[in-house]
């Protein structure tokens, strides 16, 4: 039995992760599932300098993966990062990894796509470095390091050959941001050249936000690659293309720990109303199943899932009628009827 950390996170996070757990423990799967505090609700009653109580860190630590269910982060001046960025850059979850990928029976705005995004997640924009100069002026800095850049660039062409794909776009600025997208560039490169199979692709970040308007299908069975902020966006860009961001499940990997989690947010006008589609979160959890070893119960959920979602048994979002929980209902009889005919 493997234990792992379970974030309810904030609007419809908690209906979200028990969602999942009620999938994950039809699977069988030997897991323990450890529930855990973190997000603006708990911080708007507990204050401090974090939205991770101190019990949740303990539990992150001495587990081996996490499950975060969507949370929502304050803005403002002083208000404290949030619980993604923070876990990933105090447990050094450097590659964020998105897949975008057409289901049967979904709205496909732009016809099928099937690719993957890869983000480096520790730095970038996201260091929160920012500095106060004057009464007029504020500047933010976009931290860029060259090992870094190596190690999201090598995690990419591994990902690329473990797909058996061909290509690994690398998505920058550089023309612009000389000296920090160039180093991101050059590590790129230079990873490149232990990898003499794959191809490497070169695009602005701009032109990339075109083209996947333009002809999406020219990145199938790619790795898109870049720095924090830029593929935040066009990982945003992506979700329009399989026609809901409730379809793209996430995963954040480091070198000996991994967190799962939809890409959505917390969408709290929706909290309690038993409504969001719970795609993304279920496949969160059956990635992470993955993760652990228990690949057989991982598999389930996918079939399951996407049986279901052929079906047309779907949330609103994608034309249906179903509340979240009637989903997963669906998505467990599809589990237990499997189980029953092996």
């Amino acid at each position: 039995m493997q234990d792992v950390a379970v974030i309810l996170g904030d609007g419809v996070g908690p209906e979200l992760v028990k969602a999942t757990m009620r999938v994950v423990t039809a699977t069988g799967a030997p897991v323990n599932m450890i529930l855990c505090q973190a997000g603006s609700d708990w911080y708007e009653s507990h204050a401090g300098d974090s939205l991770i109580p101190d019990e949740t860190r303990d539990v992150i630590n001495s587990t081996q993966a996490c499950f975060k269910g969507p949370t929502t982060t304050p803005g403002g001046p002083g208000s404290p990062r949030s619980v993604a960025v923070t876990i990933r850059q105090e447990m050094d979850l450097y590659a964020n990894v998105r897949p975008i990928k057409t289901f049967a029976n979904t709205p496909r705005p732009l016809g099928d796509v099937d690719f993957v995004c890869v983000r480096e997640a520790t730095e970038g924009m996201y260091s929160g470095s920012e500095l106060k100069l004057s009464a007029d002026m504020f500047v933010a800095l976009r931290k860029i390091t060259k090992s870094a850049s190596r190690k999201i660039a090598k995690f990419a062409f591994k990902e690329t050959q473990k797909r058996m794909w061909k290509t690994v776009v690398a998505i920058h600025k550089s023309n612009i941001l000389k000296q920090t997208d160039g180093a991101f560039l050059q590590a790129v490169r230079e990873t490149k050249n232990d990898y003499p199979s794959i191809d490497l692709w070169e695009y602005h970040v701009d032109n990339v936000a075109q083209q996947l308007v333009k002809n999406p299908q020219i990145f199938n069975e790619s790795i898109l690659l870049s720095t924090n902020l830029f593929m935040d966006i066009i990982s945003e860009e992506c979700a329009a293309l399989v026609g809901s961001i409730g379809m793209i499940y996430s995963a954040n990997f480091g070198d000996n720990y991994a967190m799962f989690e939809p890409a959505h947010g917390s969408a709290p006008k929706y909290r309690g109303l038993d409504k969001v589609n719970p795609t993304a979160s279920v496949l969160a959890g059956a990635w992470m199943l993955d993760y652990l070893g228990s690949s057989h119960e991982s598999s389930m959920i996918f079939e399951a899932l996407q049986e279901v979602i052929a079906e047309g048994k779907t949330t609103y979002d994608l034309g249906g009628d179903l509340r979240t929980s009637q989903v997963v209902d669906c998505i467990i009889d599809k589990i237990e009827s499997h189980q029953k005919s092996r």
